[in-house]
C-alpha cells in the first residue's frame, strides 16, 4: 500500500513486540494515540501506524490465506478500513495491536469464502470446460480403469495423499485451493498428489 510519507515520527523510532503487561506498554501507547490522529485524518501518523504494524497484521493473513497474493490485497483492505474507521477505536474494548488482529482476521476469512464461492460458481456453470490441474497419470487413470478398482487402490495411500488427491480430482478443487483448505504450502501439495498418483498408478497396473 502506498503511504504518504513525512519525516516526522510520533513516539520512540524503534519497534517492540507487544508484550501482554497490566501496566500501558509504551508501544500501545503509541498506537493508540496514532490510531486517535489517523481518525483525524493524519496521512503521517496513519503512514507510521501502518510502517509498526504491517508486517503482522500480513503474518496473521498469510497463516489463513497461505498464498501471498491474497495476504498481500487482505493486508491492503485492513489498512484501508482502519484509514476509514479509526476514528470509532475505543481503547477500553482492547490494544491496538488486538484490534488489527480482529479486522486482518475477518478480512481474510471473508477472502476465503470469497474465493470458495468463486470456485463455486467455476463448478457450476463452467462444469463441462473446467480445468482441473491434470498430469498424464490422472488420465490413464480415469481412462482405462474401473471407478472400483480406483476406490479399493486410494485405500493403499497414506492418509494425507489420499485426503489431497480425493479434493483435487473428485472434489474438483486446484493445487492452491486444496492448499487454502488444508493450510499447507502449494509444493508440498503438489508434491503429496503427485506422489499419491504414482501410488495408484502402481497399484492400478497402469503403464
Amino acid at each position: 500500500m502506498d503511504t504518504p510519507q513525512s519525516g516526522r515520527r510520533d513516539g520512540p523510532g524503534s519497534q517492540s513486540t507487544e508484550r501482554p503487561s497490566s501496566r500501558e506498554s509504551p508501544e500501545r501507547a503509541q498506537l493508540v494515540e496514532l490510531l486517535h490522529q489517523t481518525g483525524r485524518g493524519d496521512q503521517a501518523a496513519f503512514a507510521r501506524l501502518y510502517e509498526l504494524t504491517a508486517r503482522r497484521v500480513f503474518g496473521m493473513a498469510r497463516r489463513i490465506l497461505v498464498d501471498a497474493e491474497l495476504s498481500e490485497d487482505a493486508t491492503q483492505e485492513v489498512y484501508l478500513q482502519v484509514w476509514n474507521t479509526a476514528a470509532k477505536y475505543d481503547p477500553a474494548s482492547g490494544s491496538p495491536v488486538a484490534w488489527l488482529m480482529t479486522i486482518a482476521h475477518r478480512r481474510a476469512v471473508d477472502k476465503v469464502r470469497s474465493e470458495q464461492s468463486a470456485s463455486d460458481r467455476e463448478a457450476r456453470y463452467g462444469a463441462g470446460s473446467h480445468v482441473v490441474e491434470h498430469d498424464e497419470v490422472v488420465e490413464a487413470v480415469t481412462g482405462r480403469i474401473e471407478a472400483e478398482a480406483v476406490i479399493n487402490c486410494l485405500e493403499t495411500l497414506t492418509d494425507t495423499q489420499q485426503e489431497s488427491v480425493r479434493m483435487a480430482y473428485y472434489g474438483g478443487l486446484t493445487y492452491r485451493e486444496v492448499a487454502a483448505k488444508l493450510g499447507i504450502a502449494i509444493p508440498t501439495i503438489k508434491s503429496r498428489i503427485r506422489d499419491g498418483l504414482l501410488r495408484l498408478k502402481t497399484c492400478l497396473g497402469v503403464s
